[in-house]
Parts: C-alpha cells; structure tokens; sequence
C-alpha cells in the first residue's frame, strides 16, 4: 500500500482556489483574514485530512512554542509539585516545556541555559537561586521567576511573611510554651527569608518565647535526616517537658522531622505540634497529615505561565513596548489546619 501524501500549503490552495500567501497567514495570522475566508480554509482542512507538519511551521516563522523551565531539584517535594502544574497549563496556553535541575550548580545552568536558547525558547521560567536576576536579565529574552531573588526580572511570589505569621500565631493560640522554627541560610533578597522574618516578628511583638535553627543541608536524605535529628536531640534536652510548636520551613522536612518523632515516641506526643510550609502532597499524605501554609501552588503556577505568555506575546508585536520595570505579582497564602495541630481539638 502506498503511503498516504502529505498535504502542504500548496494543495490547500488549489482546493480553496486562494494563493499560498493567504493558507500562510491563516496560520501565522488569521486575524488577517476574514472570518468567511477562515471558515472556508477550515473546512478545507478537515476534508483534505491536512495534518500539521510543527517542524515547518517552526522553521516558517520562528515560534517554537517551547518555554524552558529550570529547578533547582525534584528532591523538595514543593519543586516537583509546582513542575506539575506548571506542565498541566499546555491546555491553556498551548506551550510544550523543557525542563532541567540545576543541583546548585552556576556553570551546569548557564550550560543548560544556552542549550534551552539554542532550541529557540520563546521565554523562561526559573525556581533556580543559583544565578543573579541580573545575569538572567541579559539573556534578553522573556523571564519569569519563581520564588527566588527577582530585582531584575518579572516574577510570582507567595507572601511568605504573612504565611509566617499564620504558622506562628495558630501555634501560639494552642498555648504552646516555646515555638521553634526549622530553615537553612537564606538571603534577605529572596522571597522565602519572609518565613524567618514574619515568625521572628510575631514572636518578639507577642513576647512569645522561641528559637530559630538555621541550618547547612544538602537536598539529600540522609542530610536532612541527620540535621533534623540533632534538632530533635537539642530539644529534648533544652526543653524537655515544655509544650513545643515548631514551624519548619517546607513539608518535605516537616514529613520527616514527624517521621523521627514518630519512631521515637510511636505516635506524635501531645507537647509536640508541627506546621509546615508549602501544602505539596507530601503534607496530606504523610503518617499524620500535617498542618500547613498553603501557598497555593496551582495558582502560582498559573499566574508565572499566564505572566510569561503575557511578555511574549507583547514581544511579538510589530512594536512591542518594553517593560519600565518588572512585573511582581504576590499570592496570599492559606493556613490549613491538620492534625498535627489540631489532634486534640
């Protein structure tokens, strides 16, 4: 049997009796075209079965349709949660992604960075905290960032600072006699330092007693395992028989801070509550589900992609307008109540 012909601009033509020019512009422009010649090229297309050669179209304008997106792991369950979502919006928008981890490591992103340019993406979408906003603005290209330092590039934020002040204040309404929070290092000019900050506030205008452990880890099992551990063993030695509201700074240690006092106890014991921050799936479904700052992710994601759409559509314009300054739009997290809080009420 002979294979089917593939059917190009050229036959779509002569079955419409219109010139190449204008089957062109239906797909480059249709606005170009009326509505009567559009529904006539449409029509066409269904009886002659015409199936869309991408490879061509690409090449023919330009417009890959692609974004890149780079994270900095799919350890923390938050990253791998909003990768899903980000990926769930090709419905919408009709963008295909292609996605790289960049492990912290400055040279391997500019590495990837140049690979993602040289398949032509038509904008990015960066978690990464490895390489100043400013050495991504001079890509030249349109950038949206993630929860990371933004003073050069447009970006989407959840307000960390009042999600802080939510964990804390739920902790201290439960009467808790010391309230702990759990990080590592973080820059003020990041978005998530708002976590250390808010709580650090609360705490000192309610006179509420606390500690806050910042600490070196690496995005690896076994790190965390031990870093938390050693939180654990000082708190059981520092305070001992005070009740203990601890606020960590993501689910993924939250999970596994619950899972070692769950070991050690074979249940979570009354003088210890846990809140989270993030509200990835890890937090709904670990042993205990596990109160938390919702950053509603699914939103986040959508405003970053609908943003970076946005910036690339206006480039595209005869005579785009550039930006005065970045866009940064902020997203109000939502404090959900679980059971390692709310157990006993």
């Amino acid at each position: 049997m002979a294979p089917k012909k593939n059917i190009t601009f050229d036959d779509i033509a002569k079955y419409t009796n219109f010139s190449k020019t204008t089957i062109s512009r239906y797909f480059n422009n249709p606005d170009s075209l009326t509505v009567e010649n559009q529904e006539i090229i449409s029509d066409a297309l269904v009886k002659l079965n015409y199936k869309e050669n991408k490879v061509a179209r690409i090449l023919a304008s330009g417009k890959t349709e692609f974004i890149g997106i780079i994270i900095p792991n799919l350890y923390l369950h938050y990253y791998s949660e909003i990768l899903n979502q980000i990926l769930s919006t090709y419905e919408t928008f009709g963008y295909k992604f292609l996605v790289f981890t960049g492990h912290e490591n400055a040279e391997m992103e500019r590495k990837y960075i140049q690979e993602l340019l040289a398949y032509k993406i038509e904008g990015l979408i960066i978690l990464s905290h490895t390489l100043s906003s400013r050495e991504l603005a001079s890509l030249q290209i349109p950038i949206v960032a993630i929860e990371r330092e933004d003073k050069h590039v447009c970006s989407i934020n959840t307000d960390n600072y009042m999600g802080a002040v939510q964990a804390a204040g739920l902790l201290a309404r439960h009467q808790c006699d010391i309230l702990i929070h759990i990080n590592t290092p973080t820059s003020p000019d990041v978005p998530a330092y708002g976590r250390i900050q808010g709580f650090e506030d609360f705490c000192k205008e309610n006179h509420a007693d606390h500690k806050i452990f910042c600490l070196e880890i690496k995005n690896t099992y076994d790190s965390i395992h031990q870093a938390l551990n050693n939180v654990l063993d000082q708190l059981e030695s520092d305070y001992p028989h005070l009740k203990k509201g601890i606020f960590v700074s993501n689910d993924t240690h939250a999970t596994i801070l619950l899972n070692q006092i769950f070991r050690k106890y074979g249940n979570l014991p009354d003088n210890y509550l846990i809140m989270g921050f993030d509200d990835s799936a890890v937090s709904r479904e670990a042993i205990i589900p596990i109160s938390t700052i919702g950053q509603q992710i699914d939103k986040i994601a959508f405003e970053a992609v609908s943003l970076l759409v946005t910036l690339m559509n206006e480039r595209k314009k005869r005579r785009p307008a550039p930006l005065k300054e970045p866009v940064h739009k902020t997203i109000t997290p939502i404090l959900i109540r679980r059971e390692t809080t709310e157990k006993n009420k």
